[in-house]
């Protein structure tokens, strides 16, 4: 039995080289708290560590839900209405732990179990392939609150299923349902709930097959591309393929496919 490792509101399981991610406040459907997105930068430090040997990562939600946004039921310091600069909360708590999971060495598979609402939206739009339960959810609530999107979710949503969409997902606040996010491009997989976590570890397993270097400097040229202009994106994939060709793997590959057989990657 692989032990659970405990973070802040946050265990880690390992799976293989699997490391399952999950948020753990069930008592709020995993609502995301100043604690919580601490928990997630330790959890994630531990599962780059090179010893650790992690290849993939598998996030998901502990219960019945992913995350239902920012917790509203916390007092005491950490209470949204204490008068606290939101902003600032955002840049030096929330935008850390969000920038560690764009930035991650190792591909990322987002298992969305259960309600993905408010900030919790954006963190699923973080992963580098999204599968959702058939009961799952997704929505932007800000609107009807008093508050305006962030998690980059008025800069990823246009990018991921257009503006039109992205425009009525935020101002209108309705819930968006598992198939319909499959419809619109926004995830890859709707699975029956009781399968959802098995078929995000396959995925992710399938993943850790692949060249491990390779795997990190594709994810660099897509998140690159979002921003840059077609001569740019042309020179960074350039620069990329160097520095894969000296990381030797697309020898074996070739290799492997000459002599009939499966690869064998450092």
């Amino acid at each position: 039995m692989t032990p659970l490792l405990e973070f802040d509101d946050v265990t880690v399981e390992a799976i293989g080289v699997v490391a399952v991610l999950r948020l753990n406040d069930p008592k709020t459907l995993n609502a995301i708290s100043p604690r919580m997105m601490v928990g997630i930068e330790k959890a994630l430090a531990h599962i780059e560590t090179p010893h650790n040997d992690f290849r993939a990562l598998v996030l998901s939600g502990t219960g019945r839900g992913f995350c239902s946004g920012a917790n509203l039921t916390t007092t005491g310091p950490d209470d949204i209405t204490g008068g606290h600069d939101l902003g600032a909360v955002l840049r030096q708590i929330y935008y850390p732990a969000l920038r560690r999971l764009r930035n991650l060495t190792i591909p990322s598979v987002v298992a969305v179990n259960g309600p993905a609402t408010g900030f919790g939206f954006s963190i699923a739009l973080m992963g580098d392939l999204v599968i959702a339960a058939r009961s799952a959810f997704f929505q932007l609530t800000f609107s009807r609150i008093g508050l305006v999107p962030d998690g980059a979710a008025p800069w990823l949503l246009p990018r991921i299923i257009g503006t039109a969409r992205a425009k009525e997902l935020i101002l209108l606040a309705e819930r968006l349902t598992a198939e319909k996010a499959l419809e619109w491009g926004l995830i890859n997989q709707v699975h029956d709930d009781d399968k959802l976590l098995g078929a995000a570890i396959a995925l992710a397993t399938d993943l850790t097959t692949r060249p491990a270097a390779t795997l990190k400097l594709i994810r660099q040229a897509f998140w690159n591309s979002l921003d840059n202009s077609y001569e740019e994106q042309l020179e960074l994939e350039a620069q990329l393929q160097t520095a894969a060709g000296k990381a030797g793997d697309y020898i074996e590959a070739v290799r492997a496919f000459r002599e009939k057989r499966e690869p064998k990657f450092r």
